[in-house]
């Protein structure tokens, strides 16, 4: 039988999902059809009420199901056509903003914004117009969603990989509005989303399984990134590094195949690769790297402090009287002033990267375009520009590498560190401090200047940051922003298989209960030894107010008279039916009890809970999450 897909389970976009009604259906034992319609009083039949989907499809995406959750090559061979859409999709969205910048901005096609010498000051008013209409777009579109987008690493940590192709959508077209009138963002968070908006709905009409669903997500983002730098190796890393969350042999063959497609479908499209060349080899002596230690130090420093001040920043702009539909306005405006002093603060600073890597710019001009730059930034972020700090903190991480090698030259017993090396070094360890990834952030300096000996250097302070940031902060980027929003992940890696976990969803219903003022003779009765382990007491209107060991009540045959209310233990301890499995252990930690009541917000006894049974499920949730990591799930 070939059953529709509503009867299969067949999940929905997360924002229709939630909408969809179940549709009427017919339950078979022979073959699935069409249900037939009323017919009218001359034997005419009426319109139908529902079209189901043909046979056919059907048939093919179950064939196709079946063939990719038992062959890796089928498997494949899908991540490779997700990533050949995810680059396609890249190159796209970097051509439409570009064009943006040049109709609002009148600069060559040929050219960046950010490197130009000068704006005409009347041009800079773009960058306002266009976030009042970013405003407006997103007060629309919260009217019809109100629900916050996903982004691919909280998809593949919290919800295995399932996204909203819709919100997804909408986000890119956020992003490149914003980076199109020139607000301090780049376009990589709307690349990975894009990717891994395909990837998620590919998976979701295959109806595969979690794991499967989270390499599709990751190497769907992986492939984007790799497409906007033309560089596989970097996208592939930044799949299993920042949205998969571990690096496994199961992984391994989707996330490249869809990288190398994904780069080679840009290159068709006229994507250029990311190129910079050094001149002077990384590392004369192995103080050299000493200096880069020290380097990947700084960045980790500065990396923190310019989240917690777009944090901060949040915060203030939230607590002001300017209505949030016109605070991307408001932060135009700001934006405005600043590129008046230098157009380098603009989009995300691809040209200004370039121009500052091959001119030699005095120190004092350094910090001024490195402290301008980060504050650019954290006005288009806090005053709600869509957008990420990925290429901002590659170019932020090169001018603190510049302004650190001129800062040896004035310490006699320092080697002089070459400008372009150090700005290279520095760009590796400020992204992996702000993004996450040091082998991400180490390949690309490794294809965009094809020097190991750099590349070297670039990882050991990439490591280094990275160390210090984990240690001393704990967060990248988008999970720090996660984390502000209330959620607890870390990474991507996939925690959503403890949602299930729960209070209620593992506690038994069959509650046994007495009240306080039953005496201890009557529970002797009611509960003769052997029979239960251990009843929940409840007080007077019916609330909990303990739990009585049976044990503890034969105990004390000389006190039949007693209540049993002096036996209670716990009374002040119970689980609610939501709290998390870590919540649950914590609570068994603390209290050394056996069992715990469950109630409801009005003390009402609804379940009780094992210590035994809730450690014998997470043992075997985590099992099952270990197998499908290692790929062993057949």
């Amino acid at each position: 039988p070939s059953p529709d897909l509503a009867s299969r389970g067949h999940p929905l976009p997360q924002g229709e999902r939630d909408r969809a009604a179940p549709p009427p259906c017919v339950v078979s034992l022979g073959k699935t059809r069409k249900m037939a319609a009323p017919a009218s009083a001359t034997g005419t039949p009426s319109v139908m009420p529902l079209s189901l989907p043909t046979s056919t499809s059907v048939r093919w995406l179950s064939w196709l199901r079946r063939r990719i959750r038992s062959s890796e090559l089928w498997l494949i061979a899908v991540a490779t056509l997700i990533g050949a859409g995810a680059g396609a999709l890249a190159v796209l969205q970097a051509k439409l903003a570009h064009g943006l910048q040049v109709l609002l901005f009148a600069i060559n096609i040929d050219e960046r914004l950010s490197a130009q010498s000068v704006i005409a000051p009347w041009r800079t008013l773009a960058i306002p117009a266009g976030g009042l209409v970013l405003g407006l777009a997103t007060w629309a579109w919260l009217k019809y969603r109100p629900r916050p987008a996903v982004d691919p690493v909280e998809a593949n940590a919290l919800h295995g990989g399932r996204l909203s192709v819709k919100d997804s959508a909408f986000i890119c077209g956020q992003t490149m509005l914003s980076n199109g009138v020139g607000a301090s963002v780049g376009l990589e968070a709307a690349y990975a989303q894009a990717g891994s908006a395909i990837a998620s709905f590919v998976g979701q009409r295959l109806n595969l399984r979690r794991a499967d669903m989270r390499t599709l997500v990751g190497a769907g983002a992986g492939a984007a990134i790799a497409a906007a730098f033309g560089a596989p190796l970097t996208g592939a890393f930044y799949a299993f590094e920042i949205v998969i969350g571990a690096y496994t042999v199961a992984n391994l063959a989707p996330v490249a195949a869809a990288a190398l497609a994904a780069v080679l479908v840009a290159e068709r499209m006229g994507g250029l690769p990311y190129l910079l060349k050094t001149t002077t080899p990384a590392v004369q002596s192995w103080f050299d790297y000493g200096l880069y230690a020290l380097l990947g130090v700084i960045c980790a420093s500065a990396g923190i402090g310019l989240m917690r001040l777009v944090a901060s920043a949040d915060g203030l702009v939230a607590r002001s009287p300017i209505p949030k539909t016109f605070r991307p306005a408001a932060g135009g405006l700001v934006l405005a002033a600043m590129a008046l002093v230098t157009p380098q603060i603009l989009s995300a600073g691809h040209g200004a990267l370039h121009l500052n890597l091959t001119a030699a710019l005095p120190l004092q001009m350094l910090v001024l375009l490195l402290a301008m730059k980060a504050l650019a930034s954290v006005v288009s972020l806090s005053f709600g520009f869509r957008g990420g700090l990925f290429f901002a903190s590659l170019f932020l991480g090169t001018l603190v590498g510049q302004i650190f090698a001129a800062l040896t030259v004035y310490v006699p017993w320092l080697p002089s560190l070459d400008p372009t090396v150090a700005a290279l070094v520095g760009l590796a360890a400020l992204g992996v401090a702000v993004v996450g990834g040091p082998f991400t952030m180490s390949f690309l300096v490794l294809e965009a200047t094809g020097d190991f000996t750099v590349a070297a250097a670039a990882l050991v302070a990439s490591l280094i940051a990275s160390a210090l940031v984990r240690e001393t902060f704990g967060y990248s980027f988008s999970t720090w922003r996660l984390h502000l929003r209330g959620e607890t992940i870390r990474s991507a890696h996939d925690v959503s298989w403890m949602q299930p976990l729960t209070a209620g969803r593992m506690m038994r219903k069959d509650v046994k209960t007495v009240t306080a003022d039953t005496s201890l003779a009557e529970f002797r009765h009611r509960y003769p030894l052997g029979s239960t382990k251990r009843v929940v007491m409840l007080d007077d209107i019916g609330r909990y107010a303990g739990i009585v060991r049976t044990a503890l009540a034969y105990a004390h045959p000389e006190d039949g008279e007693r209540t049993v209310a002096f036996l209670a233990d716990y009374a002040d301890t119970a689980l609610l039916p939501d709290q998390s499995i870590k919540d649950v252990m914590r609570a068994f930690d603390h209290t050394q009890a056996d069992e715990l009541a469950v109630v409801d917000p009005d003390r009402k006894v609804i379940g009780i809970l094992s210590e035994a049974y809730a450690t014998r499920r997470y043992a075997e949730e985590l099992d099952k999450a270990r197998r499908e990591l290692t790929g062993e799930t057949s």
